[in-house]
């Protein structure tokens, strides 16, 4: 009951006649009113008449403490306000003064004067100024605000009267260096709980017992602030292992929060998060460290690479759409070069009156010509017509742009390696079935879903909530391990700060999206801990000194094997893949296709040619002809 998390309020005005010592160093505040200062010099002065006039007469007297008494000193004023009322009446009228028996109903004529003078009085007593309202009643007298501290016992912090109400005359400053002063060489009991990197057990051969056996981010943290504020700690795990969320049937917190509830530990460190309801209950320190939720998942599988992947630049559409193009423009240039008379020219210039034209856009050499122009190579074969040029220019500045956009993103398509991943983002989990994901159970990620009012996080907690089996894991680690044999069909919801150290250490799992909220890490004590304020001074300055990131940078990126995955990202985002053969052997496989398909073209050709030949021989033999004029075809 004398903890530093009570305060006691004592009605009594005579707190300072008692013995507070034993209570200077308990931490717990102890606040008072006093209508009598026992510093004042002028009480000072009466107690030192009053004890040299009891020596006159040979008499010792004994004050102590009872002649600070609150009765003693109103006793005091009483008589002085009643011999200055008498004197007062005295000088204004006659007094007679004769005896009056008690049993009598006879009264003094004069008292009833003598009261309205004594109401009219005003004097500064031993408890301060003395004045009476028309009822007799004592008005405007001041109460001094008094609160025991651990050097100079009780000091006033302020006063107060019926009229202007309280007025604190401290200052923030002095408050804050008495909480400072405070905290001293106090031991504070620190729960936390095994969460890597926040809090670990030490590795080590030897048995450690106490704050040496754990080492971490929380742990180095703790130490600076103690540093700054100069008090002692010690670690306590939670019992139960949890961080602390209220459960609505028992109407009870567990794990860290019920620890700090029931005053069993003055704070709570690791990565707990502020919510809104451990904040009803438990104060909580300025954030230490900023965070969201953010889903960790495996990395995408890099793709190998396709034997056709020089077609990957166009799509599919853009393929067909030159293919056609490519036949339509061959047609166009056929008609047109057969419709105007300038393709038409005579095949024998030296015989002028010769009535045989020959044109050279022919079906094939149409075909020939445009694919030609098309793979940026030529043909001796060339209009001459004005449309026939129409259609070579526009089809020329057709080509110039296709096969520059074709070889601009043929360089990223070879050299870039291609990630398949099947989500991107929560609105991609939402969407799908397939792939499992869960939180912590009973952590802050696992509120956050229930509690919002967005429908994806809505429709995604109602998945979470009804999987079978349970998505929801007793601790990250097990979290972390889902996904890990999971093989891309977990993801695990989890702050992102928890999953930076996760994918420092394992290459193989990566962050997925952007986060999902705003929040922090903060430390936990009990509620209206006097010392939330110093230690958030503390927070705060070890911020503005870097001391936070430096922390952050030890535990996350250096300790434990922090860092082991940043080479290979380094490596990745700096230099360009070398193409291999599965990147271009699609390339190969249409070289040694087309060769192929040449042969069987040019064997057809000699097997239709030698049937035409045999054909013409018989049919020579039979009417009687030269065999060899047969073969003047092959000429």
């Amino acid at each position: 009951m004398m903890s530093d998390y009570h305060s006691y309020l004592i009605t009594s005005l005579d707190l300072h006649t008692v013995d507070l010592e034993e209570f200077k160093h308990g931490g717990t505040n102890i606040t008072a009113f006093r209508l009598v200062d026992p510093e004042k010099p002028e009480i000072q002065k009466v107690i030192q008449d009053w004890i040299y006039g009891e020596k006159r007469y040979n008499r010792e007297l004994d004050m102590g403490q009872n002649s600070n008494k609150t009765e003693t000193s109103l006793l005091y004023d009483a008589v002085h306000l009643f011999a200055k009322a008498l004197h007062d009446l005295d000088t204004s009228q006659q007094i007679d003064i004769k005896p009056l028996s008690c049993e009598s109903t006879d009264t003094w004529p004069h008292g009833y004067s003598l009261i309205n003078y004594m109401k009219i009085v005003e004097m500064t007593g031993l408890t301060g100024i003395i004045k009476f309202d028309h009822q007799g009643f004592r008005s405007d007298f001041v109460l001094d605000i008094i609160e025991l501290n651990n050097k100079e016992g009780l000091k006033k912090i302020g006063t107060w009267n019926s009229t202007k109400g309280i007025n604190f005359t401290r200052s923030y400053g002095d408050v804050y260096t008495q909480i400072v002063e405070n905290l001293q060489n106090k031991t504070f009991i620190v729960t936390t709980i095994l969460s890597a990197p926040y809090c670990m057990r030490k590795d080590s051969s030897e048995k450690l017992t106490g704050n040496a056996q754990f080492e971490g981010y929380s742990v180095d943290l703790i130490y600076e602030i103690s540093r700054l504020l100069g008090f002692n700690y010690t670690f306590r795990l939670v019992p139960d292992g949890r961080y602390g969320s209220y459960n609505a049937q028992t109407k009870e917190w567990d794990g860290m929060i019920k620890e700090l509830l029931e005053q069993r530990a003055d704070l709570a460190i690791g990565d707990l998060t502020i919510t809104y309801d451990r904040e009803q209950v438990v104060d909580f320190t300025t954030p230490f460290m900023p965070l969201g939720i953010s889903i960790l998942y495996r990395k995408p599988v890099k793709q190998p690479p396709n034997l056709f992947s020089f077609l990957s630049p166009l799509s599919l559409d853009v393929w067909i759409y030159m293919a056609t193009a490519y036949l339509g423009v061959s047609v166009l240039l056929f008609i047109l070069a057969r419709f105007s008379p300038y393709e038409w020219e005579n095949p024998h210039p030296c015989n002028g009156q010769s009535e045989v034209l020959e044109n050279e856009f022919t079906l094939l050499n149409s075909l020939w010509f445009t694919i030609g122009s098309l793979m940026q190579q030529g043909s001796d074969i060339a209009p001459k017509a004005v449309s026939t040029r129409m259609v070579a220019g526009m089809w020329w500045f057709f080509t110039l742009i296709m096969i520059s956009s074709y070889t601009a993103n043929l360089a990223a398509f070879l050299t870039v390696e291609r990630m398949d991943s099947p989500i991107e983002s929560a609105e991609d989990l939402a969407k799908q079935t397939k792939i499992k994901y869960g939180a912590l159970k009973g952590g802050s990620t696992a509120s956050f879903f229930k509690d919002s009012n967005f429908s994806t996080y809505q429709r995604m907690w109602s998945f979470m909530e009804s999987a079978k089996p349970p998505v929801f894991t007793a601790s990250n680690v097990e979290g972390v391990d889902r996904v890990i044999k999971g093989k891309g069909s977990y993801a695990f919801l989890m702050e992102s700060t928890s999953i930076e150290y996760v994918i420092e250490r394992n290459c193989d799992l990566t962050q997925i999206g952007s986060l999902l909220d705003s929040k922090g890490y903060g430390i936990a004590m009990p509620p209206n801990s006097p010392y939330r304020t110093a230690i958030s001074g503390a927070i705060l300055k070890l911020q503005e000194e870097g001391k936070l990131h430096m922390l952050k940078t030890r535990w996350w990126k250096e300790k434990r094997g922090g860092g082991s995955c940043r080479e290979d990202t380094s490596k990745s985002s700096s230099a360009a893949n070398e193409l291999g053969l599965a990147n271009v052997g699609g390339v190969f496989v249409v070289l040694m296709g087309g060769m192929g398909v040449a042969c069987v073209i040019a064997v057809c050709e000699f097997v239709w040619k030698s049937r035409k030949v045999a054909i013409e021989e018989r049919k020579q033999k039979s009417s009687g002809k030269p065999i060899c004029e047969g073969f003047t075809d092959l000429h």
